[in-house]
């Protein structure tokens, strides 16, 4: 017996739990057991329509470390059997581990994470049998209706929820998967921290380490969910790292954030780098010929000329695929790579014999391995690998419980007027800070060159109700100190009186 459809962008509208820039996200108190249930059902559907899924197949399930998850990937697998799908349990395991064990099988899958947002969020990630879902996929699970069977509760949870079986192994050919690119003496006689925290993939990111001959020292693990973002790194963040580096006479420190598709590392200082920067090393160490990247990475990909083909996208791993496969169309290798640190291999790499496969979603191991790699080649340590790449830097922050319609009014108001006003408002907003707006981008909220070389870029966030402020300048303390005067401005509800 079932009860009258379910619209679920009537569902999204009601519950808060809406698409953003990595899936559908939103408060672990609105993503009951009937929400969850209805996003995995229409996500099925879609893919019955494109013929990628079919009463009896298989679809891949696991989930990240929040204490929400295990009640999400229940509600979820139900969804599953619901629709005629057999569930492959993986447990607790990276992103990017469970993606790649879907694509190989050819079956969809889907991961419950809220990635680097704190816990009281939580999320579900949806993958094609090919990749991620992109933009027309996520259209089309937005106009799907779901028959809603009496499993639930008037709380809308499950009333009988299944245990899940014992997980399936997909973190040994993850683990394959670099051991034999790399080989055993890639990182031999390197001494790495792992900075563990409540990441999903810390322990297999120590055992990747080691399989590649490094020595690795356990940092930071905690039972309890920390949410670290890989674009705006906590200051108890920064002064760990500075800590351990001394204390443990490291060459590097790795991490990444909630479910593991976001990399962190910090060279043998205890100096984060930038993620932007971070894809731009993974790229040159690979020789990668194309690469997609949003507007907000770093220019030094243009100004260092390595890279034949470049495409600026929107901020989001489902803009920056989409780009990425325009570009294997024309180029032998290519890639993507956000201001996050993901970074997403779009076709396989053959070096020395050994061949990399494509993984088209974001990956935080890749990128780590290839730069540490790379200084152990180059024989000098991680800080030098930048030291030939044009000295700009970049710098995010963000203002948090920051409500989405705030950030557009603000933006709406900057940009409001012919392209003439638009600059003469920018420069009186930021002239003091940054000289004279010259040039406006309005691919993803509204990102601004001065006269000056710098840049600024306001963004709502596409996960959270959180405005982001972006700065790139042709220095690390310019793009610091940049950052934190916009962001007061904003705080001060001063930006648009001042112009």
């Amino acid at each position: 017996m079932t009860i009258k459809p379910h619209s679920v962008s009537d569902v999204m509208a009601s519950s808060g739990v809406a698409f953003g820039t990595s899936g559908a996200r939103g408060l672990v108190s609105a993503m009951t057991d009937q929400v969850c249930f209805i996003y995995t059902c229409a996500f099925l559907q879609h893919m019955t329509q494109i013929g990628q899924f079919e009463p009896g197949s298989a679809v891949a399930i696991a989930g990240d470390l929040r204490p929400s998850t295990p009640r999400i990937i229940a509600a979820c697998a139900a969804a599953v059997r619901h629709m005629g799908g057999a569930v492959d349990y993986c447990g607790f395991v990276p992103s990017p581990a469970l993606a790649g064990y879907g694509f190989a099988r050819q079956i969809p899958s889907l991961m419950v994470t809220g990635s680097h947002i704190p816990d009281d969020r939580n999320g579900i990630k949806f993958n094609r049998v090919d990749g991620e879902v992109l933009k027309p996929d996520e259209q089309a699970m937005r106009v799907q209706e779901v028959l809603l069977p009496e499993l639930f509760d008037s709380d809308g949870m499950l009333r009988d929820a299944q245990p899940e079986p014992a997980p399936i192994d997909v973190e040994a050919a993850y683990l394959e998967r670099y051991a034999t690119f790399f080989g055993a003496q890639a990182l031999a006689g390197m001494k790495l921290g792992v900075y563990e925290h409540s990441a999903v993939g810390r322990d297999i990111l120590v055992r990747i380490v080691e399989a590649l001959g490094a020595e690795v020292v356990r940092l930071g693990r905690s039972d309890k969910f920390i949410p670290v973002d890989t674009e705006a790194v906590r200051p108890e963040d920064e002064a760990l790292a500075l800590t351990w580096a001394r204390e443990f006479a490291l060459d590097g420190i790795l991490s990444t954030d909630g479910d593991s598709d976001r990399p962190l590392l910090a060279d043998e200082t205890g100096a984060w780098m930038r993620g932007d920067v971070l894809g731009i090393l993974c790229a040159r160490a690979l020789n990668i010929a194309a690469v997609a990247t949003p507007v907000s990475s770093n220019t030094a990909l243009e100004r260092c000329g390595l890279f034949p083909e470049i495409r600026r996208t929107r901020i989001g791993s489902p803009f920056v695929i989409e780009a990425m496969n325009a570009l294997i169309a024309s180029a032998p290798t290519a890639c993507g790579y956000e201001a996050n640190g993901g970074f997403i291999l779009g076709t396989p790499i053959v070096r020395d014999g050994a061949e990399l496969g494509a993984l088209p979603t974001r990956d935080a191991v890749l990128p780590m391995l290839a730069v540490l790699a790379d200084a152990r080649r180059r024989g000098g340590p991680v800080s030098r690998l930048t030291d030939d790449l044009p000295a700009r830097f970049t710098f995010s922050e963000r203002i948090q419980d920051f409500p989405t319609s705030q950030s557009q009014a603000l933006l709406a108001e900057l940009r409001k007027g012919m392209p003439q006003e638009v600059l003469d408002r920018l420069s009186a907003a930021f002239g003091d800070l940054a000289g004279r707006a010259t040039k406006v981008d309005e691919t993803d909220g509204l990102r601004v060159t001065f006269d000056s070389g710098k840049i600024i870029h306001l963004r709502p966030s596409g996960n959270a109700p959180e405005l982001r402020c972006y700065t790139e300048c042709d220095s690390a303390d310019a793009a610091i100190a940049l950052n934190k005067a916009v962001l007061m401005r904003v705080k001060e509800n001063s930006l648009v009186t001042a112009g």
